[in-house]
């Protein structure tokens, strides 16, 4: 099965955003960790005070009655809200820290978008090039083809650092790919984030926080492939010779794999580590028509599945706290988000594009945006959404 695209060009307009003034109140000492706060008279929910957020320490505003917030060893933590972006709780919320592969969280919300599923690609052996030592691998192989869904298979379930290779190759490159993800973390408000290696491989200067993981993962609940890649537990994915092999999440909260009991009602997202990180894992539940996101960086105790059982209290807490905390801060302070994307389609995806008249394959949409990727640049963004209308 081949894939072709038509492209039609359609103007866009330019948006001007009006910025709105922030008003920095001081914190009452009853928004230290622990202690309730009453709130206002009459039961008002008051404003979110961001800056509660770049405090040191354990930020909870807790309401009589309220359960307090779990004792947890991660160096960084934060409990949100996915669908309003209230942040519950969080400790040490801004510290930069080395993300692990929790940063493939951004590097899908960058390139997932223009690179639709179905695309067939043969790997060429240079894709292959500069993928760091004891990196996780889903076993990527030099001119067998695989379609893009395969490699999106390796990345969210395997960790695969050489299908996260392959996947940049198609999108320009690596560097590119780096640059056009740090413009993404920026668009999302997310200024923690300094993007040098796109698959998450210890890199100097790269760093992100749990803030900003936190709001990679809201939003890509919000993103339809995003969260269907994420949440599942195992795939097919291509060997030599016509031959495929299991494999399966990594995210032990999800699978209840070595001795990890899964979480009920979690819906991914992912999970990181190396040997600077530690372990790290942004997970998502939903409870009684409830999402809350959860990012855990680095735990200091507990061993190897600490991240999975210091992450399920604090999504425990999250649940059972429902409407008796006060939000210390929010995911989307950063504003509304521009369209960002590659400045064109990359020259590998219009080389893999065959007879627009295959049957198996319906454009469904089109849309151009503008979106700026620095300094004075501007660049053509391409949306492009396929719909399979029967099987190969």
């Amino acid at each position: 099965m081949t894939i072709g695209f038509s492209s039609r060009a359609v103007r866009s307009t330019c948006v001007l955003c009006v910025a709105g003034l922030l008003t920095l109140m001081p914190a009452a000492a009853a928004a230290r960790a622990g202690r309730p706060d009453p709130g206002p008279p009459g039961g008002a929910r008051p404003a979110a005070q961001p800056s509660l957020l770049y405090r040191s320490g354990t930020q909870v505003r807790l309401r009589p009655g309220a359960p307090g917030v779990p004792d947890v060893s991660a160096l960084s933590w934060v409990v949100a809200d996915a669908d309003s972006g209230d942040v519950l709780a969080a400790h040490d919320a801004h510290r930069r820290l080395p993300p692990a592969s929790t940063l493939k969280t951004l590097f899908a919300l960058t390139v997932l978008p223009v690179l639709p599923g179905g695309i067939r690609h043969e790997v060429r052996g240079d894709e292959l090039n500069g993928i760091g030592p004891g990196s996780s691998l889903v076993g990527i192989v030099e001119g067998h083809t695989y379609r893009v869904s395969d490699l999106w298979n390796g990345v969210f379930l395997n960790s695969g650092n050489d299908a996260v290779h392959v996947l940049a190759s198609l999108t320009g490159g690596w560097d590119a790919t780096a640059a056009r993800m740090q413009a993404e973390a920026r668009a999302l408000g997310a200024r923690d984030t300094h993007v040098r290696s796109p698959d998450g491989y210890d890199a100097p200067g790269q760093v992100s926080s749990a803030y900003d993981l936190a709001v990679f993962g809201r939003a890509g609940l919000r993103n339809p492939d995003f969260a269907r890649y994420c949440a599942k537990v195992d795939a097919m994915f291509p060997g030599r010779n016509g031959d495929a092999y299991g494999i399966r999440n990594t995210n032990r909260l999800l699978t209840g794999e070595d001795g990890v009991e899964p979480y009920p009602g979690l819906i991914g997202i992912k999970n990181g580590y190396t040997s600077n990180a530690g372990n790290t894992l942004v997970a998502a539940a939903r409870r009684d028509g409830r999402t809350l996101v959860v990012t855990v960086m680095n735990p200091q105790e507990g061993g190897g599945h600490a991240v999975y059982e210091e992450a399920r209290s604090l999504l425990d807490w999250g649940f059972e706290a429902s409407g008796r905390v006060l939000p210390v801060g929010s995911l989307a302070s950063g504003g509304a988000r521009p369209r960002s994307g590659p400045e064109a389609l990359p020259a590998a995806v219009a080389a893999a594009r065959p007879s627009r008249h295959d049957p198996g394959w319906r454009e469904t949409g089109a849309i151009v945006g503008v979106a700026g990727l620095g300094a004075g640049a501007v660049a053509l963004v391409l949306r492009l959404r396929l719909v399979r209308i029967r099987s190969s």
